[in-house]
């Protein structure tokens, strides 16, 4: 109940993305389907700097929700839309000032380079309306809503694939026109959020007047957040070097790339909804003192985050070539794109696991082990590889380029159960000591 409208939302958000993808693909050609796609790592990376304080957010109001404790979830409202604002205009700014040098350090194709500067200089104009609604939804779903953020982004997409066809097919607008669309189904999609928070009963009320930074939540969303922001910020590096080592394939492997990368985020994002949960239901449970089911909630988000991955990323696989030709027309570029997809989707459901055992981590408090432990075993299992092995000419491939996933994948999660076992064993014993301290006074 809780987790299929979360997955929903992800998966729309991620189809009304691949309109632009789709549109300029089909009615701009090849290389503006290079330039939209070959953006994608970098923002990842710098959003990744910011979308981490939201899960601070998530875990702080979850906690006090569970808790009961309306005056600190009050404060964690108003501090987290406060924060979430902030952050979008220091990455709006940062963002179009230095475009065009960024994509230069990832060396973008030259044909492709004008093209990708216009897009991720307007993309970024929509960062502070983006950033507003992923805070904003993060604190509804704390408490347990997860329709309304999706029923949002339905409309806020909705304009975003009829803008995209009129500024591009009507207009000519090429990428200028995907980016502008996508910027105002972003402040569609954040008025919503922000509006429904106004309207809200008990502490979940948002008063615009209210607004300020709370020093003990920040530091608590902060303490909880910026491990997680880093350790998002490492995984979308790794993937900036990776795009990099694509970028020098040409645009053709570029096109492929970006058009495969469109479909796999689709299976990510239906996991990715079950490490939510995971965070959710672990430290709602953490609040209300029930620590007997934190198990359970682990268990049983990884046998839905397996299934999931399996079915879909299998389907995504089996179905490779027809939904590449959604993407292009031209057989080198689909042909490119499979080999991604080969070497991604069939064990992606181990990405899956992975993420979830660092959810049920998060929730329980621990920030930095998750995210020291991801660093070590996927981030520098992945640069390692590109930096010594990949520039062999033996291994100078994209496949070997791929390869690296799910071995950096499988890695990571098995040192996580191992960190999981540990951390909870110190848990129970800490909160059994302070249950019999109780019991005696």
């Amino acid at each position: 109940m809780f987790t299929i409208p979360l997955a929903l939302s992800s998966i729309l958000q991620l189809l009304f993305n691949a309109a632009d993808v789709v549109v300029v693909g089909k009615y701009a050609g090849d290389d503006s389907l290079a330039a939209v796609g070959s953006v994608v790592p970098l923002i990842n990376l710098l959003i990744s700097l910011f979308m981490g304080l939201s899960i601070g957010s998530n875990v702080l109001a979850s906690r006090f929700c569970g808790s009961r404790d309306d005056l600190m979830l009050r404060r964690t409202v108003h501090t987290s839309v406060l924060v979430s604002f902030i952050s979008g205009l220091l990455l709006a700014v940062g963002g179009f000032i230095f475009a065009r040098q960024m994509l230069i350090l990832m060396d973008s194709p030259p044909e492709t380079l004008p093209l990708a500067t216009l897009y991720l200089k307007i993309y970024f104009l929509g960062m502070p309306a983006s950033m507003v609604y992923n805070f904003g939804s993060a604190l509804m779903r704390a408490v347990g809503d997860t329709r309304r953020p999706m029923y949002y982004l339905t409309i806020a997409g909705i304009v975003n694939v009829i803008l995209n066809l009129f500024f591009v097919i009507s207009l000519k607008m090429d990428v200028a026109g995907v980016a502008t669309a996508t910027v105002i189904s972003q402040i569609i999609s954040a008025v919503l959020v922000i509006r429904c928070l106004m309207k809200e009963k008990g502490p979940l009320k948002l008063d615009l007047s209210a607004l300020g930074v709370d020093r003990s939540i920040l530091v608590r969303i902060f303490a909880i957040g910026l491990p997680a922001s880093f350790q998002g910020m490492l995984f979308s590096l790794s993937n900036v070097i990776i795009q990099t080592s694509v970028n020098s394939f040409g645009a053709t492997v570029v096109a492929g790339n970006s058009a495969a990368m469109n479909i796999e985020g689709f299976v990510y994002m239906a996991m990715n909804a079950f490490y939510q949960a995971c965070i959710s239901f672990v430290s709602a449970n953490v609040g209300a003192r029930q620590y007997d089911r934190i198990n359970r909630v682990l268990v049983r988000a990884q046998l839905c985050v397996v299934v999931t991955g399996m079915i879909l990323g299998g389907s995504a696989y089996l179905s490779g070539n027809s939904l590449l030709s959604i993407y292009t027309d031209s057989p080198r570029v689909i042909e490119a794109g499979m080999i991604r997809l080969t070497y991604i989707t069939l064990p992606y459901f181990l990405c899956g696991m992975m993420d979830v055992m660092v959810g049920a981590l998060r929730g329980l408090g621990y920030a930095i082990t998750p995210m020291i432990v991801s660093l070590i075993g996927a981030c520098g299992l992945r640069l390692l590889w590109i930096f010594t092995f990949f520039r062999l000419p033996r291994f100078h491939e994209t496949k070997y380029l791929y390869v690296t996933y799910p071995v950096s994948w499988t890695v990571t999660f098995l040192a996580h159960v191992a960190c999981y076992i540990i951390v909870k064993r110190r848990f129970d014993a800490h909160h059994a000591n302070i249950a019999a301290d109780r019991h005696d006074d």
